[in-house]
């Protein structure tokens, strides 16, 4: 069993449709993306994540 990702393929890309740079996803990969837009992904995630925990406290 290969250690899975914190973000699921999903939610990376919604937050690449959200943030605009999903098209580049489509065509080049996640390679592709700049590392401007994963750091902005990471970020966008970690404010889910925070959202969601405040709303289960």
């Amino acid at each position: 069993m290969g250690r899975r990702g914190i973000m699921s393929t999903q939610m990376k890309e919604e937050i690449a449709k959200e943030l605009g740079f999903y098209d580049t996803v489509k065509q080049e990969g996640w390679g592709g993306i700049k590392s401007r837009d994963a750091g902005n992904m990471v970020k966008r995630a970690i404010e889910i994540a925070e959202q969601q925990m405040r709303g289960k406290s």
